[in-house]
């Protein structure tokens, strides 16, 4: 989800732009996650023929069109009650 959203913040991104962005997951997970999101139509790579190697990554139509949904989910997630975010067992959204 971090991917996408980071995707959707600034458009176009190199896969070095995504590591510092999200400096918690590993370069083979964020690799991983790329491939996913590539092969599911989400995120589209684009590879320029030039040394060093230049690769970017963005959101494809389809990827773009999830993203008013995601905006609708963390909406959702401010509007929590600050009593359901200390409760035990509870999930960790950011609070509101």
């Amino acid at each position: 989800m971090d991917i996408i959203f980071h995707l959707f913040d600034r458009a176009v991104l190199r896969f070095s732009d995504l590591e510092r962005a999200i400096p918690a997951v590993s370069q083979k997970m964020l690799i991983q996650q790329l491939r996913e999101l590539e092969r599911d139509g989400i995120v589209k790579r684009t590879v320029y023929a030039q040394v060093p190697p230049k690769v970017e990554y963005d959101l494809t139509e389809w990827g773009k069109a999830m993203c008013p949904a995601l905006d609708a989910l963390l909406e959702w997630a401010a509007l929590r009650p600050k009593s359901l975010a200390s409760a035990p067992g509870r999930s960790r959204l950011p609070e509101g």
